[in-house]
């Protein structure tokens, strides 16, 4: 994954500062400027956590709003300004996996279920059958992929095109790995079983 070393390590060195038991004190009286520091201070390492999860641009932002929203509720509670980093990083993972969570159950809902198949398709001609069990093998094949591969297939196939900069800043990666990254997440789709059936059964057609 590509995560920047410094920046995860943020939350150890930023334990023992003593500027943050001000801040904190000042932010629980509703100062914005304390706030904004605190936000300043603290937001590359909730940004750092969000990378690891291969979550970038409105899903990353996402996250570091509802942190922020929590912290708000929660700050009259963290008595230890040490324990700050750690809950901030324990809530960002959480947030994380909420965001994943979401994506799956989205993305699963647009699996194909034989129970469902609507009984006009049973009259559907044989090439559009095997136009729709092309799809539907596509469909299993994405969701059994890894996140972030599905994340960068999507914004690959987005329509008008992104751009790998605007890719790269959405998911927060460098634009020089786009390219092999493609790669290695479409040999592991060529590789789920029902795909590779697929690619034998046109193989064996070929005269």
């Amino acid at each position: 994954m590509f995560t920047n070393p410094s920046l995860a390590e943020d939350g150890d060195r930023m334990r023992d500062d003593p500027v943050v038991t001000d801040l904190m004190t000042r932010a629980r009286n509703s100062d914005k400027q304390a706030w904004d520091a605190l936000v300043e201070r603290y937001a590359p390492l909730i940004w750092s956590i969000c990378r690891r999860h291969w979550l970038g641009g409105a899903d990353a932002d996402d996250v570091g709003q509802s942190v922020w929203l929590q912290l708000v509720d929660q700050l009259d509670r963290i008595r230890d300004p040490a324990a700050l980093p750690g809950w901030l990083a324990t809530t960002t993972r959480r947030e994380c996996g909420r965001i994943l969570r979401a994506r799956r159950r989205h993305c699963a809902g647009y699996a194909l279920h034989l129970e469902t198949m609507p009984d006009d398709l049973a009259q559907m001609p044989v090439q559009d059958l095997l136009v729709a069990e092309r799809h539907a093998a596509l469909r299993e094949a994405f969701l059994h992929l890894p996140a972030c591969c599905q994340q960068l297939i999507a914004l690959l196939l987005e329509d008008p095109p992104l751009s790998y900069a605007e890719i790269s800043a959405r998911l927060g990666i460098p634009a020089g790995s786009i390219g092999p990254n493609r790669g290695r997440c479409l040999d592991k789709l060529r590789r789920y079983p029902a795909i590779t059936a697929l690619i034998n059964a046109d193989a064996e057609t070929v005269p």
